[in-house]
């Protein structure tokens, strides 16, 4: 959990307060000019000694010291004897100062190190706000409220939660290069490229809508008997389009060009493309559906047999394969095990306890309630779609579309 969650918690909290200006309207007939893009001054924050006030805030006192406890021992004789602490003090004439050492020192409690300057630039802003608001929260005992207490408890769980998920990040992190050369050796066919020519036959061939006026005087009879129609013209395509898709691959397979092909194709399922693609020039395993992944085990020049799916029928040819070489998955191999140790570190955690809801309480709802942190969904990686297809399909889902 990146740390910079409970600076955005604590912004937001504020935010009303924060509301800028608006943005005053030209008068008629003057033109609007485009803001002068702003310069950021030269970062000089390093000049500044570390005990060096960076923030003063007059009207806001500092949080008052506590009281020596009873049967403190007497000052030494000759020793200078405490001074008593004034009755009242009034607020206009408190002031807070933090030196640079104290101000640096939350911002990289509460922002990553990447974005310390943008923290620096809100907090200047946000922290004597939160002062004062604390302390005046203070005056009034909220923190002595039982819903302040829970809430506190709550808030600490939070954060510890969040230090635990960001130690075993760090952990996870620490992968040696020995053990990226030992990944990429006990993995090799993830790490080859391949060149391949892809043949895209549309499972139905596109048929116009016909609709007119007389479509609303049908009766029921005569909508049902349409539809029926309708229907069987659709099966008769697909199997039309099964029968080309068959045909096309004895062609390629006899070694005719795959675009003449796949134009054929296009004009036959009644989809106007003159420019398709059809060569997929670097592509890896995990480039393509699993069920399409057998075209990776051709060797170079062969041609699959026919992969149909929902979305269509397939035909690959393997042009050919090479090997990637360790720098350049290096880092793609890091992350990946970066992100499995990640994985099991938090799984771990996940499956060392049990949850067993009371079903009166909370619903029979909350018996399915699973154990554990919520996990971070993966993205899915598009795979390349033929010219006219469509939306790309999600390489790692194993369910076809409808």
């Amino acid at each position: 959990m990146r740390r910079s969650s409970l600076l955005c918690l604590l912004f937001g909290a504020l935010a009303w307060g924060q509301a800028s200006p608006g943005t005053p309207t030209p008068a008629p007939g003057t033109a609007m000019q485009a803001p002068a893009p702003a310069t950021q001054p030269p970062d000089s924050s390093a000049s500044v000694a570390p005990e060096a006030a960076v923030l003063t805030i007059t009207g806001v006192c500092p949080p008052a010291k506590a009281a020596a406890p009873k049967g403190t021992a007497k000052p030494a004789s000759g020793a200078p004897a405490p001074k008593a602490a004034p009755a009242a003090t009034k607020t206009s004439e408190c002031k807070t100062v933090i030196t640079r050492a104290q101000f640096e020192k939350m911002v990289n409690a509460l922002a990553p190190p990447n974005r310390t300057q943008e923290a620096k630039r809100q907090l200047v802003t946000l922290l004597p706000r939160l002062l004062a608001l604390s302390q005046v929260a203070e005056k009034q005992g909220l923190d002595k409220t039982p819903e302040f207490q829970e809430k506190m408890k709550f808030y600490r769980m939070q954060l510890l939660a969040g230090e635990v998920q960001r130690k075993a990040q760090e952990d996870a992190g620490k992968v040696s290069d020995q053990d990226v050369e030992a990944y990429f050796k006990e993995h090799p066919s993830d790490y080859e490229q391949f060149n391949l020519d892809r043949l895209f036959v549309p499972r139905m061939k596109q048929v116009a809508s016909e609709t007119n006026d007389k479509d609303e005087k049908l009766t029921d009879e005569q909508q049902k008997n349409k539809e029926r129609e309708t229907k069987a013209k659709q099966e008769e395509g697909e199997q039309e389009m099964t029968k080309l898709a068959a045909s096309l691959q004895a062609r390629a397979a006899a070694g005719e060009d795959f675009l003449k092909l796949q134009k054929e194709a296009f004009e036959a399922a009644g989809m106007k493309i003159d420019s398709p693609t059809v060569n997929l020039p670097k592509i890896r395993k995990n480039g393509l559906p699993p069920a399409q992944a057998s075209a990776f085990d051709l060797k170079q020049g062969e041609v699959s047999q026919v992969i149909s799916d929902a979305g269509g029928h397939y035909i690959y040819k393997v042009n050919s394969k090479e090997e990637m070489p360790l720098d350049q998955v290096k880092t793609e191999i890091h992350n990946a095990l970066q992100s499995q140790r990640m994985r099991e570190s938090m799984e771990k955690v996940q499956n060392s306890y049990k949850v067993d809801p009371n079903q009166a309480y909370f619903g029979a709802a909350a018996a399915g309630a699973p154990n554990g942190m919520p996990r971070a969904a993966r993205p899915a990686q598009a795979t390349p779609a033929p010219a006219g297809q469509g939306p790309a399909q999600p390489q790692n889902s194993a369910q076809e579309p409808d």
